[in-house]
């Protein structure tokens, strides 16, 4: 789970990026950029993590992230066909002359509850969606004029939710990105065996209880949830790569065959048997 900057290259003279079908189902990107992002995939099912909330889709999803906010790529784990389509929007779209026109005060307003994480659902996800990936075909202009229409639309529609109860706070500055790049490339490193949190502590110039008050603010986890859950992460892959279980318990740093059913089932919500032969 290292997060990870996105430096994200515009085209020169554009406002946004569409990126059409980026393939990265194989790779785990936890990850945040200061561009608004909207993001719609069709597939037969998939996980969605965003900030603080982690739930599940099936057939498609469309969700607009705010600034900053920390997400994994809607594509990972998924192992059949899929489309995708990412739309980014540069940081200060919303500045100036815009805040203050009165036909965008609705676009605006979408603008600022994206901060909590806007999910579609119903018609309006599937109306978007469909424009969204015809998208890439316009002109410039016509692209500029079709992201203002499909905004001003998810701005006004009723067919909505929002992911967080008030907007997300990204505690990672750049003194903490840096301690916690060394947190997660340990974990990277030695996942497969016995960690203790003194070790990691010790690392970071913390005490263990430092460290813990640490590690919980940052992540909203324990240390131990954490590396269970990393550990977990790649357990699935091990298991969708052919594995048994009893092999992918050990490869992964579990000691107890039953400690690792058990935690499997609790973060994925079903033993590695079913999840294996699913």
């Amino acid at each position: 789970m290292k997060i990870v900057f996105e430096d994200i290259k515009r085209l020169a003279g554009s406002s946004f990026r569409i990126l059409v079908n980026p393939k990265l189902n194989d790779f785990y990107y936890w990850h945040f950029h200061p561009e608004f992002e909207l993001t719609f995939i069709v597939a037969p099912n998939g996980t969605r993590r965003v900030g603080n909330h982690v739930g599940d889709f099936e057939g498609s999803d469309l969700v607009f992230i705010g600034s900053n906010i920390p997400h994994l790529n809607f594509d990972y784990g998924i192992k059949t066909e899929y489309e995708k389509v990412v739309l980014q929007i540069k940081e200060d779209f919303f500045k100036n002359d815009f805040i203050t026109t009165p036909e965008l005060a609705s676009i605006y307003q979408l603008f600022e509850n994206s901060k909590k994480v806007v999910s579609f659902h119903g018609g309006i996800k599937d109306k978007i969606g469909k424009r969204l990936q015809k998208i890439h075909l316009l002109s410039h202009f016509e692209q500029f004029i079709e992201v203002l229409s499909l905004f001003q639309i998810l701005a006004t529609t009723n067919e909505m939710t929002l992911l967080h109860d008030k907007p997300f706070e990204n505690l990672y500055n750049n003194k903490e990105q840096l301690r916690l790049k060394v947190v997660y490339k340990f974990i990277e490193n030695n996942y497969k065996r016995p960690v203790s949190i003194e070790e990691i502590a010790k690392l970071t110039h913390l005490s263990k209880a430092a460290f813990c008050r640490y590690f919980k603010k940052m992540t909203r986890l324990t240390f131990t949830e954490f590396l269970n859950q990393y550990r977990i992460e790649q357990a699935k892959r091990l298991l969708q790569s052919d594995k048994n279980v009893t092999e992918t318990c050990y490869e992964c740093g579990f000691d107890s065959l039953s400690y690792f059913n058990r935690i499997f089932k609790k973060v994925v919500g079903e033993n590695p048997i079913q999840f294996k032969k699913r």
